[in-house]
């Protein structure tokens, strides 16, 4: 039911061309997840998300137990019916939510922490973070890790990946589905042989799927780089290999170099309610009051619903207004532009270009000068 092919790779980098098989669908990769974090990507229905060229998308596990519990989700059919969207999901383990509340409690077991809904005191652990993606019923579903913090000392590093370790052994027990791929997750912080040492032991358990977690949590573009290009090369060939949380486009054309295949991020629909959009020659503010009179689309070189219909002028205009119209056209704007980064990203590769891809993308979407700026 689950299967990767490598298609190909590219001839300068190891940027990776693949092939995700689901029982939802195949997923092309290098692929970027839109996420829905309560069943939903927010501002669009499923019909724009398809659309915009979503092949999967990302809900949150946490999210979902907290409303509105995966025991209604699977009575409604599973989440793929709940949400009336029919190709492949990927769920989180709840891990990185839990791990960001306040007064948690860590222990061997778990995390038990207040339940922002009911206010009682909640445990979340690796067999109740399985019976709720078994339930939830993605395509993909995670295991239970502890998400390290940044900065954190090599000491609490090397304890929490083990504890991380004991933990995926425990998710690989209590997993139940044969018709969903359940991913390890490698943490080390941005030590190389913490990094190594969970990578060793992850992929000794032979998950169908691995990826790097314990980025994008601060630690900026150069340590992320770091971090995957000493964890990449302990990953198994032969398997899909995600990137949890990232994030910019520079940060996801970066680690793709690096070869990473799978990508997730709120960006695209959290800048689009701020009135942020993304462009070929950077990110605009529509907000602003130059936009006013201005009756270009958001990207001339964009051919989403949004570009093809509406002006800056006239987004200007809504956000002013407050109108809710504003966040949709956004965030089909948002995501198609992700989503078409993602399909030229695969054809560089294909053409064994990606390095010169990478490099035009980036000088026309102004991140070298805003590097040299500081910015």
């Amino acid at each position: 039911m689950f299967s990767f092919d490598l298609l190909c790779k590219d001839t300068s980098t190891r940027a990776r061309r693949g092939r995700v098989h689901t029982p939802h669908g195949t997923i092309e990769t290098p692929i970027f997840m839109p996420v829905g974090t309560h069943g939903a990507l927010k501002a669009m229905t499923p019909d724009q998300v398809r659309e915009a060229g979503a092949q999967i998308i990302l809900a949150n596990t946490y999210h979902l137990h907290l409303k509105p519990g995966e025991g209604l989700v699977e009575k409604a059919g599973g989440l793929h019916r709940f949400m009336h969207w029919d190709k492949p999901i990927l769920t989180d383990s709840g891990g990185f939510q839990v791990f960001s509340l306040p007064k948690k409690q860590i222990g061997e077991d778990g995390v038990t922490f207040r339940n922002e809904v009911t206010g009682e005191q909640t445990f979340l652990g690796p067999k109740e973070a399985m019976t709720i993606e078994n339930a939830l019923g993605a395509d993909i579903i995670m295991a239970f890790d502890e998400c390290i913090p940044y900065p954190a000392s090599h000491d609490y590093a090397a304890k929490s990946i083990r504890k991380t370790l004991r933990w995926a052994e425990l998710c690989l027990t209590h997993h139940r589905r044969e018709d969903q791929a359940l991913f390890g997750i490698v943490q080390g912080s941005v030590y190389q042989d913490l990094r190594a040492e969970c990578a060793r032991a992850l992929t000794a358990m032979d998950f169908p799927g691995y990826a790097i977690g314990g980025v994008s949590v601060g630690e900026g573009l150069e340590l992320l780089k770091q971090v995957v290009d000493f964890t990449e090369p302990f990953l198994p060939e032969h398997k899909p290999r995600y990137l949890m949380g990232v994030g910019l486009p520079e940060d996801i054309l970066e680690s793709i170099e690096r070869g990473m295949d799978m990508f997730d991020c709120v960006i695209p629909t959290r800048y689009a309610r701020s009135a942020t959009l993304f462009t070929r020659r950077g990110r605009m503010r529509l907000t602003q009051r130059k936009y006013r009179r201005d009756f270009y689309p958001v990207d001339t070189n964009c051919d989403c619903y949004c570009c093809r219909n509406f002006t800056r002028a006239y987004l200007h205009h809504l956000y002013n207004a407050n109108e809710v119209l504003s966040a949709t056209l956004a965030a089909i704007h948002n995501v198609h532009f992700y989503l078409q980064i993602m399909a030229d990203a695969r054809a560089a590769i294909e053409q064994g270009c990606f390095a010169d891809f990478k490099q035009a993308f980036l000088e026309e979407y102004g991140f070298y000068d805003r590097s040299r700026k500081g910015g």
